[in-house]
């Protein structure tokens, strides 16, 4: 069977669009959720808690999917710096790319630095429950409830008095939340904002 030029890249293209989601949903199933992007209105509500948190340093975002949330709280909050952990090769790749072009600077090893803003945003793959929070003064989630139910102990464990977590759509069991916001997006979603103590 011979192929022309034509064939062979739509073959070529077909078998990667493939790959790309078999990757996609087999990381999915193994996390128990898709990676999710943030809509413009929850966004905001994200970006408009960051900043009225006074002081922060790092931020680390737990499950940064498609980095599309981590970028808009960058790109709205000066002199932070933002570390988004997925463990989903797909979205990870595109995050980087996106943040990338987002800051218009040739990204360093595992690291986009905007010389204007002082913004430093890294994604990375990692393990969200492994991962050491002990050094962030915010964690941001946009998970789902098993990855909460697990999450709950390892902050209270790790994050040090005064560090803050913001969870969208699912609050965390056995904490109390200093603040709930509903977004008016179509899915009326909740903002969770708790601070340890």
């Amino acid at each position: 069977m011979n192929l022309g030029i034509y064939e062979t890249m739509t073959l070529l293209l077909i078998l990667i669009v493939l790959s790309v989601l078999i990757s996609i949903v087999i990381v999915s199933w193994r996390n128990g959720i898709s990676p999710m992007p943030t809509s413009k209105r929850v966004s905001r509500v994200v970006v408009s808690e960051v900043k009225r948190l006074a002081g922060l340093g790092l931020i680390v975002e737990a499950g940064s999917g498609w980095g599309t949330l981590g970028i808009q709280v960058a790109r709205s909050c000066k002199g932070i710096r933002l570390v988004g952990i997925e463990n989903s090769p797909i979205p990870l790749w595109v995050s980087k790319a996106m943040a990338w072009l987002a800051f218009g600077v040739h990204p360093k090893p595992r690291s986009v630095r905007s010389a204007s803003s002082g913004v430093a945003v890294t994604f990375r793959k990692g393990n969200i429950y492994s991962y050491s929070y002990a050094r962030a003064d915010l964690v941001i989630c946009y998970l789902y409830p098993g990855a909460m139910q697990r999450l709950g102990p390892i902050f209270r464990e790790q994050l040090a008095p005064g560090a803050s977590v913001i969870s969208v759509c699912f609050a965390l069991p056995g904490w109390q939340p200093a603040k709930v916001i509903t977004c008016g997006d179509l899915y009326r979603t909740r903002v969770y904002v708790y601070k340890k103590e």
